[in-house]
């Protein structure tokens, strides 16, 4: 057979410190501990359809010895040898990792894991009584002077604990066999006979599409408890397998309770220092370039790869382009997602159609069915709830990873989707509406995929009359995302800032939404004003106004980044319009977080330097305007103090009179810094 059963890793088990380590007890409080360890093991459940005799065994075994610690804490000696209280120590220890183990397999365990480790399993309990009944060969019996009773319970507990036997129920082992088996023939890409699916399922007792989810988070997490690649992909085919089942055997279906639902990143506030100052989402996989600033990596690729040299944040050129890992960062955001129940999930490399042979060959085939069976269905549908049970399986499925999104999309997914994205079905079923428009932003992370759906007939305008006339909120954030994730293609941002629907909508939504979906709006705005055309629309169609009062929506961030963009970029007109944000801005250099000021003193150094006298005495007109420079010049970011350097020269210049030579002086600023920063060049790209 392809797949033995040795290719499924040992689980990484997670007992307690204290199943490893002899407990410093007084004699009392030690069989006190052993009498509280041996009631807890007595009042665990046995484990149900998997190794249920093993665990039954050694629980009524632990029945009989909480009667003998009962006794003898009842009537306790007035002294133990050192023998008797090694002896009781040992005892401890081996009871904590009964309890460990019994624990490990029934709280939150997958039963299809725990079937392939089955053998695995049955052994440690085997091993597990064996030293039991080694301990209580050596019980000083004679010495604690027990009752004829207690003497043979402990007999009788020692003959069953030696009798023992590493067994395996058939019925288990035949389970285990089926699935090795449907795994194998999986690989060489025959379809599953849905009995035998059935049998494997129902004899695990997963019996509808909840227990099914619950299976695949579980698996899930245990791909995360797992270190080599190898254990990892083996793990992933049995998540392919559960997924195909649970659409084959029970139907596609949506969640029953949206508050059984895991909370995304977009839920509540992001710490700055995790955001990508690119994307201004949550970093997947922090790298740090030459200048020392982080990005995202599939951000700061994209930017590369689009003929950039330069640092986006600093503006300095980059002396090469290798993205170096900040493992340090990474691991605080993945314990911030965990502590926040967030998904996490590495960011992907670079999306080929080749790179899915790395993978568990089983777990592919088992996502390309389960993909063309969903697709399959979905085409056949004859109402709308049971084509929105089919769309919310797509989304989840092209969540999961890039080889479910080529799947998804390969099987033609994205031109019936587009049905669902109209108005009329939005008002009819808004959580269909939701999916669809969510399934087609999940496919769109996809680089391929993002071509296959700006040539869908239909597909385009669907996601814009979402972004305008969704039902819900959470339709138009991620009509909004899908627009953001679009444009992060040359082509298609020249194509997407041409519409003016599309401006419109996402200004709209900057201005009207809630705060999660204001982000979304504001970072598709932010890629959208990385074309110069798409600058100037943006300024005629009031995208200052609306950073302004993203500013006062809590919004600082993301509002003066895409202000420093639009002032670079939008000319005189872009200038013009900045005129009524200048006190905005000066109140978040006062109060904005160092990467709000930095941005903020870079945007109000083009300003002044752009447009002149006027707009140097409205900043100036801001009280105590010079304290606050003074202030990013003492505790700002490396760039924020350059910028705020620069700022105040310009200030001191026109306090002097010198107000018609601001560019000038603004340019001999930035020869200055950009050689104390090593960029040889006297052009201001250093800021």
């Amino acid at each position: 057979m392809a797949i033995s059963p040795q290719a499924f890793p040992r689980r990484k088990r997670r007992p307690s410190a204290g199943a490893f380590v002899s407990p410093k007890l007084s004699e009392i409080n030690l069989l006190k501990s052993l009498l509280l360890l041996t009631k807890e093991i007595s009042s665990l459940k046995p484990l149900q359809f998997l190794l249920r005799r093993n665990s039954l065994s050694i629980i009524r075994k632990a029945k009989l010895l909480a009667i003998l610690f009962e006794e003898l804490v009842r009537a306790p000696m007035a002294f133990f040898s050192t023998s008797a209280i090694l002896c009781f120590e040992e005892m401890y220890i081996v009871l904590q990792r009964i309890k460990t183990l019994i624990e490990d397999c029934s709280s939150g365990t997958s039963r299809m894991w725990l079937l392939t480790q089955s053998q695995s399993m049955a052994n440690q309990f085997y091993e597990l009584t064996l030293d039991l009944s080694t301990l209580l060969d050596i019980f000083p019996v004679r010495e604690i002077d027990l009752s004829e009773d207690l003497e043979e319970l402990v007999c009788l507990v020692r003959k069953q604990s030696s009798e023992t036997k590493a067994l395996l129920h058939p019925e288990d082992e035949s389970l285990r066999f089926e699935v090795l088996t449907m795994l194998d023939r999986i690989k060489k890409e025959i379809v599953p006979d849905q009995s035998k699916l059935t049998e494997i399922f129902y004899g695990l007792g997963i019996s509808d599409s909840s227990r099914c989810r619950e299976e695949v988070e579980s698996l899930q997490d245990e791909v995360q408890n797992q270190s080599d690649e190898k254990s990892k992909s083996e793990l992933v085919a049995l998540v392919g397998l559960v997924r195909y089942a649970k659409c084959v055997l029970f139907g596609a279906s949506t969640p029953r309770s949206d508050s059984r639902r895991r909370k995304s990143a977009s839920d509540i506030p992001i710490p700055t220092d995790f955001r990508c100052p690119i994307s201004l989402d949550l970093m997947q996989d922090p790298v740090v370039v030459a200048t020392g600033q982080t990005y995202d990596r599939e951000s700061i690729k994209l930017w590369i790869e689009s003929g950039h040299n330069t640092c986006p944040k600093t503006g300095q050129t980059l002396a090469h382009t290798d993205l170096i890992p900040n493992r340090a960062l990474k691991n605080l955001i993945a314990m911030w997602c965990r502590d926040q129940k967030i998904p996490f999930e590495t960011a992907e490399s670079k999306d080929k159609p080749k790179g899915v042979t790395t993978i568990n060959k089983a777990a592919l085939e088992a996502t390309k069915m389960t993909a063309s069976f969903l697709v399959n269905s979905l085409s056949q549908s004859q109402s709308f709830e049971d084509a929105n049970g089919v769309v919310y399986e797509l989304r989840a499925l092209a969540k999961a990873d890039s080889e479910s999104r080529t799947f998804v999309a390969e099987a033609g997914a994205v031109p019936l989707l587009v049905r669902y994205l109209t108005s009329d079905v939005g008002s009819a079923y808004p959580n269909l509406q939701v999916n669809a428009v969510t399934a087609i932003l999940n496919l769109s992370i996809l680089e391929a995929n993002k071509n296959r759906i700006m040539d869908t007939d239909g597909a385009l305008n669907g996601v814009v009359e979402v972004l305008r006339a969704g039902a819900t909120w959470e339709a138009k954030g991620n009509a909004a995302a899908t627009i953001f994730s679009l444009s992060s293609v040359h082509a298609h941002r020249k194509r997407l800032v041409k519409k003016t629907r599309v401006l419109r909508g996402l200004l709209d939504l900057a201005k009207e939404g809630p705060a999660s979906t204001k982000r979304d709006a504001l970072a598709a705005i932010l890629n959208l004003a990385g074309d110069r055309d798409g600058v100037f629309r943006l300024v005629e169609a009031g995208v200052v106004e609306i950073t302004v009062q993203a500013i006062d929506d809590g919004l600082p961030e993301e509002a003066v980044t895409i202000m420093e963009v639009v002032v670079k970029r939008g000319g005189l007109l872009a200038i013009a319009a900045a005129y009524s944000a200048i006190k905005k801005l000066g109140s978040v250099l006062r109060n904005g977080s160092d990467r709000a000021r930095e941005s903020a003193a870079a945007t109000l150094v083009t300003i002044c330097r752009k447009g002149g006298a006027e707009m140097v005495a409205e900043l100036v007109a801001v009280s105590g305007i010079e304290r606050v420079i003074w202030e990013v010049m003492g505790t700002g970011t490396a760039r924020g103090r350059r910028k705020a350097a620069t700022l105040l020269r310009i200030l001191r210049r026109w306090a002097a009179g010198l107000d018609g030579d601001l560019t000038e002086s603004y340019g001999a600023t930035t020869t200055t810094t950009t050689t104390t920063t090593g960029v040889t060049s006297s052009t201001t790209v250093a800021f």
